[in-house]
């Protein structure tokens, strides 16, 4: 390698540390998983769970008032069980393939549907419009380029690409309550907890991870777990309120 060559190469390796590409160059890669193992489990409130609190509507009544509101922030069962909790591995860098999808975020009565929506980095996100009012979609990201993108009710959907794994908070600046998030992954080893806090993970190749659930409003906890080929390792996480 020449003089230049060299100099060149160290250029681009400084260009990529410092712009953060450094990540790209560790994708994750996808391959058939041959006796793989599966993780579940709930994620579970401990103690007492906080009411949650009826939202005020004040605007485009005849759409968005038709039922009552609740903040989604935490929303638990009466099992204990935490919806829309996000639990996924933190150190995979290889397993199966991801899924053909193009996941939907609805608007509809005045809501993200789903209140939390998932998605693999580099896909594009569909939004619809089902309420046949103007919307907009106004998202808070730090890896990917933030995006401020009105939807009049003639728009009925409308498309956006998130290349970088990251936690994005979204709103609408029309109906200020809207709130909901966006978690672009980097593999496909995650789930959303359902109504009963329960989520499952398939097809995960043996050996020892770390498992991390996150919340909106109670934060990340991890924990270590190790799966065996055929297996399914039970887990439970217990959050609470700082």
């Amino acid at each position: 390698m020449g003089r230049k060559s060299m100099i060149d190469c160290a250029v681009l390796a400084g260009m990529l540390a410092i712009t953060g590409w450094t990540a790209e160059l560790r994708a994750y890669e996808a391959a058939p998983v041959t006796g793989g193992g599966s993780i579940s489990g709930a994620v579970k409130f401990k103690g007492t769970p906080p009411a949650r609190v009826p939202i005020d509507v004040n605007k485009d009544k005849d759409v968005c008032a038709v039922q009552p509101k609740m903040s989604e922030e935490l929303v638990v069962g009466s099992d204990g069980g935490i919806r829309y909790a996000v639990v996924s591995l933190t150190n995979i860098t290889k397993g199966k393939p991801f899924e053909p999808m193009k996941p939907q975020l609805d608007q509809k009565g005045c809501e993200y549907l789903p209140h939390v929506v998932t998605m693999p980095a580099g896909g594009e996100l569909e939004i619809l419009n089902s309420d046949g009012i103007l919307h907009n979609l106004h998202t808070y990201s730090k890896d990917n380029p933030p995006m401020n993108r009105a939807q009049p009710k003639f728009k009925k959907s409308m498309s956006e690409r998130f290349e970088k794994p990251e936690v994005v908070k979204l709103s609408c600046d029309v109906h200020g309550w809207m709130s909901g998030w966006l978690v672009v992954q980097d593999h496909p080893y995650y789930a959303v907890s359902d109504e009963h806090g329960a989520f499952r993970i398939a097809d995960v190749p043996p050996g020892d991870y770390e498992l991390k659930v996150w919340q909106e409003k109670l934060g990340e906890t991890r924990q270590k777990v190790s799966v065996k080929s055929g297996q399914d390792t039970k887990v439970t996480f217990e959050l609470s309120t700082k």
